[in-house]
């Protein structure tokens, strides 16, 4: 076990070092952000978007924040329970994030439901959550003054607001 040990936590490292977080990416409603997906651990996060990443103090959970320029808002988080992957979000309105199907951040709020029909929304602080369930997993579409704001992903039951 040592001996497995000793090599794959230095090849593990050495994936991380090369890999970064998406700056765009695309988000799959009901199955991925940048090409993470809800139930994944922290390894495999690390695998896709590095470990240059900064740790929330005050967050309930353990969670990674990757932003694009350090101490500023933009970029994208990963949220932790029992070590795997339970929320996922984009932070600040980050340009260059769509959808599978174009919705693209930026865009109008109507465009939203000509892409995926009328949907529920959570009113949040100073912003809107519009939620898609697919299967196992809620895809929220976050709007600021009409606009695509961001992108989040959740499992039904949990806290869509960030």
């Amino acid at each position: 076990m040592r001996v497995l040990a000793g090599i794959f936590v230095p090849l593990l490292l050495a994936a991380s070092a090369l890999a970064t977080p998406p700056r765009s990416g695309l988000v799959v409603p009901g199955a991925s952000l940048g090409n993470v997906r809800l139930g994944m651990t922290r390894a495999q996060v690390l695998a896709r978007w590095g470990a240059d990443h900064g740790l929330c103090r005050d967050c309930r959970l353990p969670t990674w924040y990757y932003n694009w320029k350090p101490f500023t808002p933009e970029g994208v988080a990963v949220e932790f329970t029992r070590g795997r992957v339970s929320g996922l979000w984009t932070n600040w309105s980050p340009s260059g994030w769509r959808t599978n199907r174009g919705l693209t951040v930026g865009d109008a709020e109507a465009r939203v439901t000509e892409l995926y029909g009328a949907l529920t929304t959570s009113q949040c602080s100073g912003y809107s959550a519009l939620m898609l369930p697919r299967g196992r997993v809620i895809t929220s579409f976050y709007v600021v003054d009409g606009k695509v704001w961001g992108f989040g992903l959740s499992r039904p039951g949990a806290r869509v607001c960030r």
